[in-house]
């Protein structure tokens, strides 16, 4: 049976005989996006509140950790229709238009996420190994424009994303929304899949591991000073390797791994079954990053981390004054 571009085997999601695909796609996937929804915004709505009307004076990091947050919560509000598509037993009532809507921004702020991660990795490294050169080498307007050129670029690269995926109608009458990763349209999705690995991924990573390595070294020649500066960019730097190691390579090892089976091994049935079951615990996994940048938020700005501060001790100044007016109504003087 011939397939359009962005349709896949009617077989994989129409009524998989696969007992645990069956289970991933209907149980742990909507579960996670659940998970995600809720602690996701609870996270990124109060940054997103302060960087608006508590940081009064933007620069570049601001900017910076502005995009990451909007990059997060709009692929977050993408979640509740992939949600209900799911405990829906995989029929898609939304039309095709909204499916690669829905597709192809899963795909552009997923990777707008990870580039601004890296700006804000380098910003830090500027800051440290580069101080005064930094102040004309990349100020707020230059770190607007970058941040325009990443939203352009990553628009531009899901673009395939857009005419790959696509509405399929089952047997059974369920119309489908598919993943491009599944397509049988190997000629594009596979050239997609490597590059998006090699520039939404390797690249950052590297740029991450090369920024924060040479700024610790610059802390540690700096003297005792600038231990506790030495911890925190440490720590970050920690934080982004556990990041890729456990959720961006397997992800992207994982779908690359599916398309290229279909590509070179078509008749492989089994294998690219239990590719498919992997790369699906390996998206939902993947998709907890929106949980993480919150922390590169807190580790990264030095003005936002000021006024996470300042809250802090308001809510405890207004804590102890009630716990005083408690006290005070019941041993009155």
């Amino acid at each position: 049976m011939d397939h359009e571009p962005g349709q896949k085997a009617e077989a994989d999601f129409c009524g998989s005989p696969d007992a645990l695909l069956d289970v991933i796609q209907k149980t742990l996937i909507p579960g996670t996006f659940v998970f995600i929804l809720l602690v996701g915004l609870l996270l990124n709505i109060p940054i997103i509140w302060i960087l608006t009307f508590r940081v009064k004076h933007w620069n570049r990091s601001t900017v910076f950790l502005c995009n990451l947050v909007f990059a997060d919560i709009t692929w977050i509000l993408t979640l509740p229709f992939l949600i209900y598509y799911h405990l829906n037993h995989l029929h898609w009532p939304f039309g095709d238009s909204f499916c690669k809507m829905t597709r192809t921004a899963y795909h552009l702020f997923y990777y707008s996420s990870i580039y601004f991660v890296t700006c804000l990795s380098m910003d830090r490294y500027l800051a440290i190994v580069h101080p005064l050169k930094s102040l004309w080498v990349l100020n707020k307007q230059h770190s607007w424009l970058i941040s325009c050129c990443i939203w352009a670029v990553t628009g531009l690269v899901s673009l395939p994303v857009t005419y790959v995926a696509s509405t399929q109608m089952c047997p059974n009458n369920k119309t489908i929304c598919s993943l491009y990763i599944f397509s049988s349209s190997t000629y594009i999705t596979l050239p997609l899949s490597v590059s998006c690995s090699i520039g939404g991924c390797l690249l950052p990573f590297g740029a991450i591991c090369y920024c924060y390595c040479n700024s610790v070294r610059k802390l540690q020649d700096t003297g005792l000073q600038h231990c506790q500066k030495r911890e925190k960019v440490t720590k970050l730097m920690y934080s982004a390797l556990i990041t890729f190691a456990l959720l961006y390579f397997p992800y992207h090892l994982s779908r690359n791994t599916c398309i290229f089976l279909r590509a070179i091994w078509p008749a492989a049935t089994r294998a690219i079954q239990q590719a498919d079951t992997l790369f699906l615990v390996m998206m939902a996994i993947c998709s907890l990053n929106t949980c993480i940048n919150p922390l590169f938020c807190f580790l990264s700005g030095g003005d936002f981390r000021e006024e996470v501060c300042k809250l802090a001790s308001s809510f405890s100044l207004i804590k102890r004054w009630k716990d005083r007016r408690q006290l005070a109504c019941i041993y009155p003087i």
